[in-house]
């Protein structure tokens, strides 16, 4: 029988940390990270990544495990992450997986393998969309992948390519690839809870709050640090909301108000996308907050959950 975890997920700001913290101390377990920025060292403001002291002396993995100047994939993030979580299991403790990152989600709970032969290709076709651009790479994967082209947007050249690599290297399209791995059973046993709130204005206004807050803390001069020490501002990592707008208005220089404004709107965003992939899974059960937060009765809502899964 594969061994259970508990996931908390849910949109930007819906206090996810602070639930999972709780539940940990409740019930003896340690906090997996699902989210796709907070890997990176020296990204901790805009991320809103958990300090030592907001950890409250709960195991955390998955922080802090690359750097910037990195390419972390997905497929990465797997393999790390599956062996957190069979440590966690083999200690006797339970697992919570923590995040906004849908896919690192459902591929850890999937155990989905992402392994490739290395015969070249990646690099070609990275070379191939820098040349071309992302509509002539999008014709050449709807020759091929029409199913997995229609998902994609000309600009999301990372997926593209990474489409293009699995017809080549494999010879199997990455959208049958994906349904055959979607058929195999899963590698854990998952009880899912979703934060969000009743409210998008709520949400919307706890967002905005907590730009607000970043700015404060200190984001500016994060952004700042990482352009220093020589961080491209084209890596995946500085595509994350908040690095990608700041270090576009620090290089032109003048006011970061309006790239604050932005940062707050593609954060908005973001958790609409968010919403619409976490709403798909019929296995969430969702506790929304009111006008703010109550974790008291988020953490008794949480505990009668995974009760009733029977975990714990």
């Amino acid at each position: 029988m594969p061994g259970t975890v508990i996931v908390i997920a849910g949109p930007t700001a819906s206090g996810k940390t602070a639930l999972s913290i709780a539940l940990a101390h409740r019930l003896g377990g340690e906090v997996v990270s699902a989210d796709s920025m907070q890997i990176y060292r020296g990204m901790d403001i805009g991320t809103a990544k958990p300090t030592l002291a907001e950890r409250e002396g709960v195991v955390h993995h998955m922080l802090d495990v690359a750097d910037p100047e990195e390419n972390f994939s997905v497929a990465r993030y797997v393999e790390m992450a599956s062996a957190c979580v069979d440590g966690i299991l083999a200690r006797g403790k339970i697992p919570l997986v923590v995040g906004g990152t849908g896919l690192y989600i459902d591929s850890l709970i999937a155990g989905r393998t992402f392994a490739l032969p290395s015969t070249g290709w990646r690099g070609r076709l990275q070379a191939e969309l820098a040349a071309v651009g992302g509509e002539e790479m999008l014709a050449r994967l709807r020759a091929v992948d029409p199913e997995a082209a229609a998902r994609l947007h000309p600009n999301d050249g990372k997926r593209i390519v990474r489409a293009l690599e699995v017809w080549h290297e494999t010879g199997e399209t990455i959208s049958a690839h994906n349904r055959r791995t979607r058929a195999l059973p899963p590698r854990y046993r998952a009880c899912y809870l979703g934060l969000g709130f009743h409210s998008r204005a709520d949400l919307w206004a706890r967002i905005d709050r907590r730009v607000d807050e970043m700015m404060a803390l200190g984001l500016a001069d994060e952004v700042r640090a990482l352009l220093a020490r020589g961080v491209d501002p084209a890596s995946t990592a500085m595509q994350a909301i908040g690095y990608k707008e700041l270090a576009a208005a620090l290089r032109a220089g003048g006011s970061l108000a309006p790239a604050v404004e932005e940062v707050k709107l593609r954060s908005r965003q973001y958790a609409k996308r968010q919403l619409t992939w976490f709403r798909r899974s019929g296995e969430m059960r969702w506790y929304l907050w009111d006008s703010a937060p109550d974790f008291a009765a988020a953490c008794q809502f949480a505990t009668e959950t995974i009760a009733a899964a029977g975990i714990g």
